[in-house]
């Protein structure tokens, strides 16, 4: 069997462990335009902070490839499917068949229309570790650096360089900063620990016009910079189903097997849609847990199994600053709010489910939280209480606590 899998990064993984728990013998080939070792996305802030470097943002131990037996074609980008003779076209020409493909593209920076944009000569995006690098070298201690995003990409590149440039503004179109992830009243404390790190914030507002190294806001104010960074958001890379009319909603859509419409053809991580179970709807979910339980999955299939993937909902852990955030599900229903300093915590309760919550500061056992949403637990069978006041498993009925402890909130 001829595994092929296009990408090299979370749900790439995903699927080679997922493969070689079914077949080790079968001959699996990964193509990535990036020439690195599979690594970390989330980590390159990090590495500009200087709290990491390329050797430890690698996602799985040096000899990965050599363990689990896997060819890789590194540098070389995948131009074209031929879902007929079932192969893929390389940008050198180069042909490599499959009997099985995952496609595992993730995303692509989105970058909106923006007046002059083209006439900024030092502008970055913020995704990939060549973004990083070519960053690096193009920020110095007297830098003036705009963000254009106030989003996830756009703050975590805010402090990876907030020690090596002179001044950050960070410009958004919402009213608050982390919109896709955080109510105002979170996001509020979340900013003022941001702007202690001298990074300033303009919010309702978007770029006009770039003059130069000018940028024109609609609220009439004037930003002067050095270096641009655009991180407004990510849009799924579907472009090589779309192509051969495999079925693409705003991802690739997939069934509860990873499949894509095209027989032999299955998808994994931030390029395709997932099953949100607390909207019962089909979404990008744009996650590194995600992605690597999709690709996961995918890799079982390919390999004869029978596997679903279910359980997926929306979840970020993150911090600025020794500021942790951890964010999960769909704020929909009822709200059960806890406020202390900077220590915040939401609860969304609809039809006796915990559909979704918000945690900033002390965000110690959240996974129990992650948990109930998961496994859909009836808020009649916990201390709902107790849970919210302390989560712990002491809450729970000893039916429960036995599920939770076999393995389901062991993911913090």
């Amino acid at each position: 069997m001829k595994y092929v899998i296009i990408g090299n990064s979370t749900a790439a993984v995903g699927a080679v462990e997922g493969i070689r728990k079914i077949d080790m013998e079968g001959e699996i080939t990964i193509i990535s335009k990036e020439p690195y070792h599979v690594y970390s996305r989330p980590l390159i802030s990090y590495l500009l902070y200087g709290k990491t470097d390329e050797e430890r943002m690698k996602y799985r131990k040096e000899d990965f490839y050599e363990t689990m037996n896997c060819k890789t074609i590194l540098g070389k980008e995948a131009v074209k499917i031929n879902d007929a003779k079932k192969e893929v076209l390389l940008d050198d020409g180069e042909v490599v068949n499959y009997d099985k493909l995952l496609v595992a593209t993730g995303s692509l920076p989105f970058v909106p229309p923006m007046k002059g944009l083209e006439g900024v000569e030092k502008r970055f995006s913020f995704m990939s570790l060549d973004d990083a690098k070519e960053l690096e070298s193009a920020i110095s201690p007297s830098s003036k650096v705009l963000i254009i995003g106030a989003g996830l990409i756009g703050l975590k590149c805010a402090e990876g360089i907030s020690k090596r440039v002179e001044s950050i503004t960070v410009v958004d179109l919402a009213d608050r900063i982390l919109s896709s992830i955080l109510d105002r009243d979170g996001a509020e404390i979340v900013k003022s620990h941001i702007e202690k790190k001298n990074i300033n914030f303009i919010l309702n507002a978007k770029v006009d016009e770039f003059t130069g190294n000018k940028a024109l806001l609609s609220n009439g104010e004037e930003v002067e910079f050095d270096v641009l960074v655009v991180a407004v958001g990510v849009i799924p890379n579907t472009g090589l189903i779309k192509e051969i009319n495999g079925k693409v909603n705003r991802g690739i859509a997939i069934d509860e097997f990873c499949q894509t419409s095209i027989p032999d053809i299955y998808a994994a991580g931030d390029c395709c849609e997932s099953f949100d179970i607390t909207l019962d709807q089909n979404r990008v979910l744009a996650l590194l847990p995600n992605a690597y339980m999709q690709g996961e999955c995918a890799g079982a299939n390919m390999a004869g199994g029978k596997k679903e993937y279910g359980k997926a909902i929306p979840m970020n852990a993150i911090s600025f600053f020794g500021l942790h955030i951890i964010t999960a599900g769909s704020y929909i229903g009822d709200v059960f709010s806890q406020i202390e300093g900077d220590n915040y915590k939401k609860l969304f309760v609809k039809d006796g489910l915990l559909k979704g919550y918000i945690m900033i500061g002390d965000v110690d056992k959240a996974g129990i939280y992650t948990s109930l949403i998961r496994e859909k637990t009836p808020l009649s069978e916990v201390d709902f209480e107790l849970i919210f006041q302390k989560p712990g498993l002491m809450a729970f009925t000893r039916r429960e606590r036995k599920k939770i402890l076999g393995g389901v909130v062991n993911e913090y």
